[in-house]
């Protein structure tokens, strides 16, 4: 997690002690003291978790070095200081766990020039002196072990690691926690947020939004219109559930279009997945249709969601060097480091996906309309693009809770498949789109701190949450495996899918999910997650009240618009399926390409005075920068391994920003150029300056 390296939390014993030998039971393994591995060996061990091999170690890369344990099991890699116990409120998680999962690369070290590189599967060639652990979260164990008749230990927990990640399996071994294991009773727990996984979640939801010209749909309650939608969601008023399921047979994977939030001032924002040109819908389904995209508004515009975004491959492969150029061990000069960053076009996508989103808000919040996001697989860059939007145009999606609410329904229930985008499947569809919006996220936040409420330490703690174990928010794929696993579909008979068995009956265990954080971080962690300098002045309260009639301009009547390149575009249809062929129902590339203008989309949408009058802005909205230098490297999350680095960044604690403070004090010190107060005053004497120029 984010907190190794400064300001922790607990005490550690600077001592070295022995171990005592006994046998792990099924390890065959010696037993350390059980005062050494604490609550790993007993409550805090994780549900069908098994230690396999264990060895003594010192932490290395941080000030002071710590003497403890390295510590493999079946599910996780940890070290344990000497003195640390895990806290019993806390079980699940700490900053020293390493999920096998998140382990991205694990390095042998033997001596100043002898490393060896361990895949799944390897044999290790010798007795290591040191072991490097990558995580795919950026972050970087480094444990060094000492001689002395312990280098069988050392060699046994290296190839533990070495097995344990070939055998590694997600989708067997990572069923979730329970809340008994954490401590909980058997009763009910109320979820700190909705998980929309009832109606009446979302008929909540729907109100607060004040969505009046829209109701929740039971349609796909027993996931039978597709499996990769939520069992709720919202459509208009007057669309029956049955042409609800006739329409959405017309969209690619069964996902139709539906709310994802409506806009105080009257607007509507929509997504869906690509038309499915090969139906062939009768007159009455395309009526449908249209009049769900259109959702009572006059003016509609179709946002190719793709155009001018990266692809998925794109996003995978700038991830995978953004990763391997932030390695300790980069063979990349410092003179070069910033063009390299350019090279692997990550800041470059943030970028893209601002300006798009910044746009589309505009759309939104420029004039009463309906604004249609349109992704061919509507689980990826829509989910994007609508939380991004939000965020710009909502001060409560601002806030800690608004935000996690966002997370939960634009990325969580709408079926956007983590497992496979974070690699869990094995499948070659793998490319990091959430933690690409959390960057975004971040960048907003470093823009315009005061607007909002969660900090930067909230983001890292999500940012790491989807490389753990510990809930199936990240570890499912869709909202019906999600579902299915925690057993809460057992009332009624399932749809099919092959390769999937029925949950054991009686199986009603609540499931963790990733906003339980109270049961997995300590109280003072969770004090981190709120950003002190937010401005309770952009609280909800003090934005625009929920209806207001004259709030925004009418569209013209009966507009459809295509909003491509940065313009609008006229377009004759909605749908694919009237007299020819619609312009959406084939790739963008084929479209007429207006030439993108050098002025901005609000300046276009707000040109006229009688837009806005005096007001250059809606209350309440953000417009983010994106060009050069406004998109910074966020160097917290991705530096973790480099330590040295990190100075400099504001520590989380009043400790930790007095250690950075000394730090600083001293580096000053010995850069300050050692002169007299004399030779300092005819430094900035102008005349003197001015006599030495000649």
């Amino acid at each position: 997690m984010w907190w190794g390296g400064r300001g922790q939390s607990f005490n550690v014993t600077p001592q070295k002690e022995e171990p005592e030998m006994g046998s792990v039971q099924g390890s065959g393994m010696p037993e350390p003291r059980s005062h050494q591995l604490g609550s790993c060996l007993a409550s805090g061990c994780l549900p069908g978790e098994q230690i396999l091999a264990w060895a003594p170690g010192v932490r290395k890369g941080l000030e002071p070095e710590l003497l403890g344990t390295l510590i493999c099991s079946n599910l996780r890699v940890t070290f344990q200081p000497c003195g640390w116990q895990r806290s019993e409120e806390t079980p699940l998680s700490s900053e020293y766990d390493f999920s096998l999962a998140n382990i991205g690369r694990l390095e042998a070290v033997n001596g100043l020039s002898r490393v060896q590189l361990l895949r799944p599967g390897s044999l290790l060639k010798f007795i290591p002196e040191e072991i490097l652990i990558h995580g795919q979260d950026f972050r970087l164990l480094r444990v060094g072990f000492e001689a002395g008749g312990l280098e069988p230990q050392a060699f046994q927990v290296t190839m533990a690691i070495v097995q344990a990640r070939a055998q590694n399996s997600q989708a067997q071994q990572y069923a979730g926690i329970t809340l008994s294991k954490a401590g909980q009773s058997s009763g009910s727990r109320k979820p700190p947020i909705p998980l929309l996984e009832t109606s009446e979640d979302w008929e909540i939801e729907r109100k607060k939004q004040g969505a009046r010209g829209w109701r929740v749909s039971t349609v796909n309650e027993r996931f039978d219109v597709a499996t990769s939608l939520p069992r709720y969601f919202w459509v208009p008023n007057r669309t029956l559930d049955s042409e609800v399921r006739r329409a959405f047979g017309h969209f690619h994977q069964g996902r139709g279009p539906r709310l994802s939030w409506h806009h105080p001032g009257g607007s509507d924002l929509l997504r869906c997945g690509g038309f499915y040109t090969a139906s062939d819908p009768n007159k009455d389904d395309i009526r449908v249709v249209e009049s769900m995209l259109q959702a009572g508004h006059s003016d509609v515009v179709l946002v190719d969601t793709m155009d001018e975004l990266p692809s998925l491959a794109d996003v995978q492969l700038a991830h995978l060097r953004l990763r391997a150029l932030c390695l300790p061990d980069s063979s990349v000069a410092e003179d070069k480091w910033l063009s390299a960053l350019d090279g692997t076009r990550w800041l470059d996508y943030i970028r893209s996906c601002l300006r798009k989103a910044s746009d589309i808000s505009v759309l939104v919040t420029s004039r009463v309309r309906s604004v249609v996001l349109q992704e061919r697989g509507d689980r990826d860059f829509n989910g994007l693009l609508s939380s991004l939007v939000q965020l710009l145009s909502a001060p409560e999606a601002r806030t800690l809770l608004g935000f996690q609410s966002l997370v939960q329904r634009e990325w969580v229930a709408a079926g956007h498949p983590f497992l496979t985008r974070l690699g869990g499947t094995g499948a070659s569809e793998e490319a990091p789109v959430f933690l690409l919006f959390l960057d975004c996220v971040w960048q907003l936040l470093q823009q315009s701190p005061a607007e909002f409420e969660f900090s930067e330490f909230f983001l890292l703690a999500l940012h790491d949450s989807v490389r753990v174990p510990d809930t199936l928010t990240f570890l499912r794929d869709t909202p019906w495996e999600r579902g299915k696993q925690s057993g809460q579909f057992n009332t009624y008979t399932q749809v099919y899918t092959a390769g999937y068995s029925q949950p054991p009956a009686g199986n009603s265990n609540p499931q963790l999910s990733v906003w339980d954080w109270d049961l997995r971080y300590s109280k003072e962690q969770i004090l981190q997650f709120h950003n002190l300098g937010y401005d309770p002045e952009h609280c909800p309260d003090s934005w625009l009240p929920r209806q207001q009639p004259s709030f925004m301009v009418p569209g013209p009547p009966s507009s459809v618009w295509l909003f491509s390149r940065g313009a609008l575009t006229p377009l004759n249809q909605l749908c694919p399926w009237r007299d020819s062929p619609s312009l959406l129902a084939v790739s963008s590339r084929w479209l007429p390409r207006p030439a993108i203008s050098s002025e901005s989309l609000a300046d276009q949408e707000w040109g006229l005075p009688s837009h806005w009058g005096a007001c250059p802005l809606p209350p309440g909205l953000l417009l983010p920068g994106y060009l050069g230098p406004q998109i910074r490297l966020w160097r917290r999350c991705y530096l973790r391994g480099r330590p040295e680095v990190q100075m400099g960044l504001s520590a989380p604690t009043i400790s930790g920003l007095q250690a950075e403070l000394a730090h600083l004090q001293e580096l000053l010190r010995k850069w300050t150029p050692r002169i007299s107060p004399e030779d300092h005053s005819k430094k900035r004497n102008p005349n003197t300056i001015i006599s030495q120029s000649r």
